[in-house]
């Protein structure tokens, strides 16, 4: 699994455009919380929730599913229950995606073995918003990035 620091990092940065499957219009989900935190960074996010088909989440239009997308995606990031992943990884292998990210607490290993054999990058129980703030140093305590303290050497 690409789980290491290289992979995670390459993947980040090469994967703007994200189909975030099981996004919710609730702003209290975590799924709401980690797209718009990866929009703010300059992130492409597409919803995916049959429930808001057709309306705007993060003023983005949300589909029923990922073979309903009209545009290439890099990446598909699943918020949906481990055992709902496989179908999702088979329209994620055709509709061309690059990477399938299963979120903190999905490991769906069919899922991940099939975006593997379809040459796709596949990461398992991971949270893109934590990964992306821990590798681009945007995390501290709270989860956001205050700009007061950096361990980094000012440029």
């Amino acid at each position: 699994m690409n789980n290491d620091l290289h992979a995670l990092r390459h993947i980040l940065k090469s994967h703007r455009t994200i189909a975030v499957v099981g996004l919710s219009a609730e702003w209290h989900r975590p799924s709401f919380f980690a797209a718009k935190y990866m929009q703010s960074h300059g992130y492409t996010i597409v919803p995916v929730n049959p429930r808001y088909a057709g309306q705007l989440i993060l003023g983005e239009v949300c589909y029923a599913s990922l073979l309903d997308i009209p545009h290439p995606v890099d990446m598909v990031d699943v918020f949906r229950r481990t055992e709902d992943v496989l179908p999702i990884a088979e329209q994620a292998v055709q509709i061309g995606a690059r990477c399938l990210w299963q979120q903190l607490g999905v490991n769906n290993l069919q899922a991940d073995a099939l975006a593997r054999e379809a040459k796709m990058h596949s990461v398992t129980h991971r949270c893109v918003k934590i990964e992306h703030a821990r590798l681009f140093g945007g995390l501290h305590w709270v989860g956001v990035n205050t700009g007061i303290i950096s361990a980094r050497r000012p440029t």
